[in-house]
């Protein structure tokens, strides 16, 4: 998307600034395992090892960029793209070589940053996921519109990790791969009453009910999606197989053979943990199987990333969180007796979805534009899109799916177990 030619004039820093560009330069000096080129006012620097695979240009446009990081770390960076104050050749790469080298990024949050991210701590704070604060974070982001999300997702609209066998795989093809894993591990059959925490736009509850005959109850609270999921339900004629709520999962009853949740938890915040998972074993027959998708981090990085907001929190997703593996298994074990009975790992899958999204959004600019988006919109969400990428390629996060059984649940093909 971005001009990469340089612009005739570009504004002098001023001595803050000039100071401030010095200090950046220093901090990521020791940078391996890429090189970066940077280009601004003051001439050309180049950082790193220029032998390296990952190479990576950047040019400074505005030097309020060097302010914005100072005071805000990663997340004023993240900002400063959006202004428009710098531009990158390849920001996938960019984010891959800056996550591997961590100890240089946790610098830059240091000194003033430091102070602006007790003020971004404050703000997320105020975005707790109470449950009017849930409904106004979930509208913050879905409620974009379902035109502006059809432009670039799979047919079937799902908006979480497709399940890649092969990098050639179409995007299609996976994400119909990652939806039949799930009903093959919940064991899917005509007759299941199955519980969906977090509808989407009805892919799951459409795929489950025509391939597997089962009856899906799905909740959701955005309006946007409620209203898409029960016209593309309507649409199949699947009015019988499939019921559509618009309710909290918190106050959800009955109980269910089956229960899944794709890629919601992480909307749910991280003091409603052991409420989630409570309510999961809550719902679930004693007999009853659970599946559940999740974004994760790493275990040692959890506790950090609780305490800081980044960019994805800030500008994307107010009031989420990515929980650890370890995390999710002490919530479960203090909320319930859901026994973990499999889990399955494909990070570099959500990378390969990922690329395919910011392809499909950049291919699609003119209808981005024509639905009323403006250029820092666009920015946010290229640098969103090649945020995770980056992050998923450098397996600094990942996505795993759980699979959870009640006590009472004995495999089918153990003889003697029923």
């Amino acid at each position: 998307m971005n001009d990469m030619t340089r612009p005739l004039a570009l504004p002098q820093p001023s001595a803050l600034e000039a100071y401030l560009r010095r200090r950046l330069l220093a901090q990521l000096a020791p940078l391996q395992g890429g090189r970066l080129h940077l280009r601004d006012a003051l001439g050309d620097v180049t950082l790193g090892d220029a032998a390296a695979p990952l190479q990576v240009n950047v040019w400074v446009d505005n030097p309020a960029f060097y302010r914005a990081v100072a005071a805000q770390g990663s997340v004023g960076a993240g900002e400063a793209y959006i202004a428009g104050h710098w531009r990158c050749d390849n920001l996938v790469a960019l984010v891959q070589l800056l996550v591997g080298n961590r100890a240089l990024l946790d610098g830059m949050e240091r000194g003033p940053a430091r102070l602006g991210g007790w003020l971004l701590q404050g703000w997320n704070y105020l975005r707790r996921n109470t449950r009017e604060g849930s409904r106004r974070n979930i509208a913050a982001h879905y409620d974009l519109g379902n035109a502006f999300f059809s432009l670039f997702l799979s047919s079937d609209l799902m908006y979480s990790s497709a399940l890649y066998a092969d990098p050639g795989d179409t995007l299609e093809a996976a994400s119909q791969r990652k939806l039949a894993r799930i009903c093959e591990q919940l064991q899917l059959k005509p007759g299941d009453r199955v519980l969906e925490i977090g509808t989407g736009w009805g892919g799951f509850a459409l795929y489950a009910a025509l391939h597997h005959g089962c009856h899906v109850t799905t909740t959701t609270i955005s309006r946007e999606q409620y209203a898409l999921a029960t016209e593309r339900v309507a649409r199949a004629g699947l009015q019988d197989k499939v019921t559509l709520l618009l309710k909290d999962y918190r106050d959800l009853d009955g109980q269910y053979d089956k229960l899944v949740s794709i890629e919601m938890i992480e909307a749910i915040g991280a003091q409603y943990l052991d409420t989630y998972f409570a309510t999961l074993g809550r719902l679930l027959k004693p007999e009853g199987l659970a599946l559940l998708q999740a974004i994760t981090i790493e275990d040692h990085r959890y506790q950090q990333a609780l305490g800081s907001v980044d960019y994805i929190k800030r500008f994307v997703f107010p009031g989420s969180f990515i929980p650890s593996l370890s995390a999710m298994l002490a919530a479960k074990t203090r909320s319930s007796d859901l026994q973990v009975i499999g889990q399955h790992d494909f990070g570099q899958s959500y990378a390969l979805t990922l690329r395919a999204w910011r392809r499909r959004f950049l291919s699609q600019l003119p209808a981005v534009r024509a639905q009323g988006f403006d250029e820092r919109f666009i920015r946010l969400w290229e640098f969103y899109l090649a945020y995770c990428e980056g992050g998923f390629l450098e397996r600094s996060i990942g996505v795993s799916q759980l699979l959870f059984a009640r006590p009472g649940y004995r495999p089918a093909d153990i003889p003697g177990t029923h």
